[in-house]
């Protein structure tokens, strides 16, 4: 499903490129001259988990993450440092479902464990352009965030013998992406693909021992990819 996500919008920056290199009127003159700008992001998301494992009472223990398409929002500001760098934050707020398999327990009921989530999320992000041509201007950026899991459920009593799986509420992030610069007549629109990768181990392990659902994790961390669409 990542696969295919990234195909679709990788296709998607090539057909704006291709279109707005056929642009004569250089849209907003400028824009790229002002110190500090604002704006809002809309984007979809579809995230999972990377886990290691440790040893521990179960053997080959595995746990498969499905997960459905979420949504994020949020604003920007940015900061220009340079010609072709830009220093930006963007706090908003991302939500996402998955959902849990431990291939390894067998009794029914015990094996799943549907996980919701929503994050606010706080990056500071370094922007790093080419020089304008006509009204396209691709980029690379990266950076890292600060994200606060609203529905972490860390400080529930219930842990997964009493079938609620937790995680950390409070966790560091860093992000990587590719996007393009497009200059419209009243704003600058920018479609972006990120990566996004917890450092921090988000399990909050279960308060008995052995759990068969948190004792085989060495380290349970999101990962997952983002279309950011940009209004500036």
């Amino acid at each position: 499903m990542q696969k295919k996500f990234f195909i679709s919008v990788c296709l998607m920056f090539i057909s704006w490129n291709v279109l707005s290199q056929r642009e004569r009127v250089e849209n907003l003159p400028s824009f790229d001259k002002r110190r500090i700008h604002y704006g809002f992001y809309l984007g979809l998301n579809t995230n999972g988990f990377k886990v290691a494992y440790k040893p521990s009472a179960f053997n080959n223990p595995q746990i498969e993450v499905t997960s459905e398409v979420g949504f994020n929002v949020g604003l920007i500001a940015d900061l220009k440092l340079h010609n072709n760098i830009n220093l930006r934050f963007e706090p908003g707020l991302i939500s996402n479902t998955k959902v849990l398999r431990f291939t390894h327990i067998t009794t029914p009921g015990q094996d799943t464990r549907e996980v919701g989530n929503t994050y606010l999320h706080l990056p500071f992000i370094f922007k790093f352009s080419t020089n304008r041509l006509n009204n396209v201007r691709p980029y690379v950026l990266g950076g890292a965030s600060f994200d606060y899991n609203f529905s972490s459920n860390e400080r529930n009593q219930n842990d997964n013998f009493g079938g609620q799986f937790r995680q950390t509420a409070s966790n560091l992030m860093y992000e990587v992406g590719i996007g393009i610069d497009l200059y419209l007549p009243y704003f600058k629109f920018s479609p972006s693909i990120r990566g996004i990768f917890a450092i921090t181990n988000e399990v909050k392990y279960d308060e008995r021992s052995p759990s068969q659902w948190t004792d085989p994790i060495d380290f349970m961390g999101t990962r997952g990819i983002f279309l950011h669409l940009s209004f500036e």
